[in-house]
């Protein structure tokens, strides 16, 4: 099945950071078929006060059911550095996010698919969508479609990872 991952850092060297978990997801057995730019973002949420992030997305398939892949997920955050007893939406050397995963709709304690933030995040549509431009949701609703709604968010490509 394929998944879209976002990839998320504003602590320590950001870009770096991008690369060390792409490549702990891949050593952990996922297979990246797609990767977008790197974009450069305002913090959003509940703590506006931090330092821009980088932000990037990747295509991965894989076999694995969504919370599993969200433990793998996880796991890569611990390896480099990230705590999860800190403010949520606050300053992190790295988040790594399940956004989808093909057609699943999923909804736990722990995960929901799609990501709630992902018809709401410019920097989270964006690479999605230069990943695959004719990307949906499980309800068949197009990504392209929302983006007009969050273009007054500040989103500029950085680069590649």
């Amino acid at each position: 099945m394929r998944a879209h991952l976002g990839l998320g850092s504003n602590e320590g060297e950001r870009q770096q950071a991008l690369r060390a978990a792409r490549s702990a997801l891949e050593r952990r057995g996922l297979h990246v078929v797609a990767s977008s730019s790197v974009y450069e973002t305002a913090a959003q949420g509940e703590v506006l006060d931090q330092g821009d992030f980088l932000n990037a997305c990747i295509a991965v398939e894989t076999g694995m059911e969504p919370e599993e892949l969200l433990d793998l997920c996880q796991d890569v955050e611990r390896e480099l550095g990230r705590r999860r007893h800190g403010v949520r939406h606050g300053p992190r050397p790295i988040d790594v996010d399940v956004l989808l995963m093909g057609d699943l709709e999923h909804a736990s304690e722990r995960l929901t698919l799609p990501h709630p933030e992902v018809t709401t995040r410019r920097f989270v549509l964006e690479p999605l969508l230069e990943i695959d431009p004719c990307l949906t949701l499980p309800d068949g609703t197009g990504l392209w479609a929302l983006l007009d709604s969050v273009r007054d968010q500040r989103v500029e490509r950085a680069g590649r990872f």
